[in-house]
């Protein structure tokens, strides 16, 4: 039996977890929005939402901030390794890679 505080912590953080599922939905139609609208602060803000969503979402499910940052760090070396088109084209993996790299020294 799961003693009261705990099953209401475990419940508690469930429900967080929903709503930070529809958090992503809302901030993707926010993005979306902002882009027909040509509005660069709006585009901000709806990235950065995604952003933070997308890191307090980890942490809920049990994956801490450095372990994301790491995985991020892997998936770009991979998308790097794999020569991605945005890479190919861009330069943009290596370039957010040497950003994530730079910004931890």
């Amino acid at each position: 039996m799961i003693p009261g505080n705990q099953e209401s912590g475990i419940a508690k953080n469930i429900k967080v977890i929903e709503w930070l599922k529809a958090d992503l939905i809302t901030s993707v139609s926010a993005l979306f929005k902002a882009m027909l609208r040509g509005s660069e602060e709006r585009l901000l803000d709806a990235l950065a939402g995604l952003v933070i969503t997308c890191y307090i979402l980890g942490r809920r499910l049990g994956i801490n901030f450095p372990r994301l940052d790491l995985k991020v760090e892997a998936k770009l070396r991979q998308g790097i390794d794999d020569d991605h088109e945005v890479e190919r084209w861009y330069g943009d993996l290596s370039s957010l890679l040497n950003y994530l790299v730079e910004k931890k020294r």
